[in-house]
Formats: C-alpha cells, sequence, structure tokens
C-alpha cells in the first residue's frame, strides 16, 4: 500500500509539476515589468455591447509562479455601460483592486481563458450580488493577502463565484488558494452547490460534486476527475481532456 501511494504521489502530483517547469523552461521570457499587458481580445467594446455581461477570466501567474499557479479576476458591465469593471486581488497595498488592469489584460504575458461567461438577463440578476459580496470581503484589508494556501486572488474569485447562483462552474485546478476556507468552514457544500468538501485549511482538502468533479487537494495542488466533461486534472498542468 505504501509503494501504491508513493507511485499515486509520483504519478499525480510530481510528475505534472515537473512537466510544467520543463515547459516554463522552454517558453522565452523577459523582464516581467515589461511583459504584455494589452487586450487578449475576449470582450467586445462595451459601448457597442449594450446587454449586461459577467466574466472570470484565469491566466498563468507572474514569473516561475506560472509553473504551478493561475491567477483569477472578474470583470462585470450593467446593461448600458459604456465601460466594464474589473476587480482583482493582489498581494499589492489594498488588496482588491478595481480598474487597475486592462479587462481581458494578458496577465503580465500569459493569455487568459474563460472560466464563466453570463449574459443579459443571468448576468444583470448576478451583478448587484458580485458586487455586494466584494464590497463585504472579509479579507479586504492590507496585509491580508497570502499567496499560500490563501487567502489570495483564487481564493478571492472563489468566495464570489461561491455566493452567485447562477455560476454554476470551478476555477482551474491550477488556481492554488481556491480551496482556502474562506467562509471559515471546513466542511460543507461545494461552491457550486452541487456536492461536499472536506477542506483542513487550504493544506489538504476532498471534493465531491457535480461542477467540481472528484479533486484531492495536497498542500494547495489540486488532482482528480472532470465528471460532467470527462477530463483529468492535474497540479500543474490544469484539466486535461479525453
Amino acid at each position: 500500500m505504501l509503494r501504491i501511494a508513493v507511485l499515486a504521489l509520483v504519478l499525480l502530483y510530481l510528475l505534472p509539476i515537473g512537466i510544467s517547469a520543463l515547459l516554463y523552461a522552454a517558453r522565452a521570457r523577459g523582464d516581467w515589468r515589461s511583459a504584455d499587458r494589452s487586450s487578449a481580445g475576449l470582450l467586445p467594446e462595451p459601448r457597442a455591447h449594450r446587454p449586461a455581461l459577467v466574466r472570470v477570466f484565469s491566466a498563468r501567474t507572474v514569473s516561475w509562479r506560472g509553473i504551478l499557479a493561475t491567477h483569477a479576476w472578474i470583470v462585470v458591465k450593467e446593461e448600458g455601460a459604456g465601460t466594464y469593471s474589473r476587480f482583482d486581488y493582489t498581494a499589492w497595498g489594498r488588496p482588491i483592486w478595481v480598474d487597475r488592469f486592462v479587462p481581458d489584460g494578458r496577465w503580465f504575458g500569459s493569455v487568459p481563458e474563460t472560466v464563466v461567461g453570463l449574459d443579459g438577463a443571468e448576468a444583470a440578476a448576478a451583478i448587484p450580488r458580485i458586487r455586494a459580496v466584494i464590497a463585504g470581503y472579509r479579507y479586504a484589508a492590507p496585509g491580508d493577502y497570502t499567496v499560500w494556501p490563501g487567502p489570495n486572488s483564487n481564493t478571492f474569485v472563489a468566495a464570489v463565484m461561491a455566493a452567485v447562483p447562477g455560476i454554476r462552474a470551478g476555477l482551474p485546478a491550477t488556481a492554488i488558494g481556491k480551496d482556502f476556507p474562506y467562509d471559515g468552514r471546513w466542511f460543507g457544500t461545494t461552491p457550486s452547490g452541487t456536492g461536499l468538501r472536506l477542506n483542513l485549511g487550504g493544506y489538504l482538502g476532498l471534493t465531491l460534486g457535480w461542477v467540481e468533479g472528484l479533486e484531492l487537494n495536497i498542500l494547495g495542488a489540486v488532482a482528480g476527475l472532470d465528471l460532467r466533461r470527462p477530463a483529468v486534472k492535474l497540479p500543474a498542468l490544469g484539466r486535461v481532456g479525453f
């Protein structure tokens, strides 16, 4: 049994992290301060798009940390509004940043993926709740941000997603910090409300839900299975579909 456990640890955790490190080493890199943060073209021109809109984006984080982790943020636009509002949670100063970056901008060179997309009436219904959760977020003071195991950017976005009934999605396995118990509870329903999870302070955890699938969290690294859309979830590499 011990040998099986060690083999599983190597195959499911250490090997994917090693592969991600090799991919990182093979990519051309420059100074993060001059990295591209321009629009990735994922959002329509706001003045030409009248309906309300909600997006959750996720992209590989800065420098070597991108081997393991991604950074998530939230973008909203009320119906008829001419601009987007972007919300990030960072380690710099007061952690909740509003409109500090381009709404669909590359995260220091990394192109984001869309995790959640709500439009029209569905988005309009979700936006007041999103803004209320952000305004009352419990870790909003300077110094509250903790890169590992949380609360970090992914903890912040996971808390917002969990509070909005219309958002039935989960952050990627690479979103380290998403499993930090932002509500103070170590056992309860999953953020989507479709299952249960046990969470030991973000260091260890087990999740089973229809939306989240089966996830085993070891020191923030998540491995598991996507049940709705068959795929394997791997630390550092993320979702590998069949």
